[in-house]
């Protein structure tokens, strides 16, 4: 198969589709891949490692849309790189459709197939493909929090851990997931006062085991949120409901009783954010104040660390990437019932339930897409 990774457009984002490590792996199986010229230089990986990995090296993003079956990317395709999509093509990145009705009707009209990283599941139940960005999120979250939170930044002017003789920052965090779990140890070892809060009491018992007595776990409830956000200095929010939009968890009200200062970090916006008043933001501007309070809201929170992400991406998506190429899109998908939950769009058609639910759009099952 010919695989093309563009370099990425969308602002500030450094992240590649694929490593040269990667471009080696898959032409080692036979493959041919084409790469944009300068998709890796922001993050250290040149044109001439890529072509000692095996790919060819092509001027614009506009040649390699043109001759390549399978895109890999990162990020969802920007207006300029809709344009250049076929029918007969396969992408493969993070598309977050469910919360994005222009892109995911751009996508029905190009025809594209359209294989969604945050979608792919695992025999656990998890998302081995969000994953290792929901790890650098919830980690980046705590040191951006504690970064807001001076006085210069608009925050209270506290410091995280405290000092002897001061109390600790008080941190809360909406969700026990990947991203949570992260936020959670950084914060603790931050030495914050630290409290996460979830809806699943399996989840909630297994962090008391991980954690013990250093990290404070609360079953989620309208009260119980109601009381930990008015009282943080720091409110992470980690909540995901795969493929769906982000439920609203904090109102407005809520975040205007907040103290002054506070800050939130809402790494769920990608999904439509869990606070009320999230509205996404670029690492170039990451911050706003709304109702006296900072907000960091930026889209995608993984491209500020963008060598390590890139990698830790790629470690995930390679085995399946190779199963495209190996195999096509059809009979991997149709052999691998995890991959084929990653499947949002074919032949015009949405094939995931939360998204046809989320934006109201009539839902064909994947196993029928297969088979047209």
């Amino acid at each position: 198969m010919l695989i093309g990774v563009p370099k990425e457009i969308k602002i500030e984002e450094h992240r590649v589709g694929l490593v040269p490590a990667s471009v080696r792996e898959l032409v080692h199986h036979g493959h041919k891949v084409v790469v944009e010229s300068g998709a890796g230089a922001d993050i250290g990986f040149d044109d001439r490692q890529y072509e000692a990995a095996g790919a060819g090296i092509l001027a614009r993003a506009a040649d390699v849309f043109a001759v390549a079956e399978l895109i890999v990317k990162v990020k969802e395709p920007q207006p300029g790189e809709l344009a250049l999509l076929r029918g007969d093509q396969v992408m493969f990145t993070y598309f977050h459709l469910a919360a994005d009705r222009g892109l995911t009707e751009a996508l029905l009209r190009s025809g594209v197939v359209a294989i969604a990283y945050e979608t792919v599941t695992d025999a656990r139940g998890g998302l081995p493909l969000l994953a290792p960005m929901s790890e650098v999120a919830g980690r980046m979250a705590v040191q951006v929090g504690a970064h807001c939170l001076e006085r210069e930044q608009g925050g209270k002017g506290i410091l995280l851990g405290g000092v002897p003789g001061v109390a600790a920052a008080k941190v809360v965090i909406l969700g026990g997931g990947v991203a949570g779990t992260n936020a959670a140890r950084m914060a603790m070892g931050m030495e914050a006062y630290v409290t996460v809060i979830d809806r699943s009491l399996p989840r909630l018992y297994e962090l008391d085991l991980q954690f013990g007595a250093q990290l404070h776990t609360l079953f989620s409830t309208v009260e119980t949120i109601e009381r930990e956000v008015v009282a943080a200095d720091l409110v992470i929010g980690a909540v995901l409901v795969p493929g769906a939009a982000a439920p609203k968890l904090v109102s407005r009200e809520l975040v205007r009783a907040m103290a002054p200062g506070s800050v939130v970090i809402d790494i769920a916006i990608d999904q439509g954010g869990c606070f009320e008043t999230s509205r996404p933001t670029t690492h170039a501007a990451p911050t706003y104040v709304d109702e006296g309070v900072v907000h960091y809201c930026v889209t995608n929170m993984p491209g500020a660390v963008a060598r390590t992400s890139a990698v830790a991406l790629n470690n995930a998506t390679l085995p399946f990437a190779l199963a495209i190429a190996d195999r096509g899109w059809r009979r991997a998908l149709a052999d691998d019932p995890h991959l084929r939950n990653g499947l949002n769009i074919a032949n015009g058609r949405v094939t995931h339930a939360a998204v046809a639910r989320d934006l109201g759009l009539a839902l064909t099952a994947p196993e029928r897409a297969l088979g047209e």
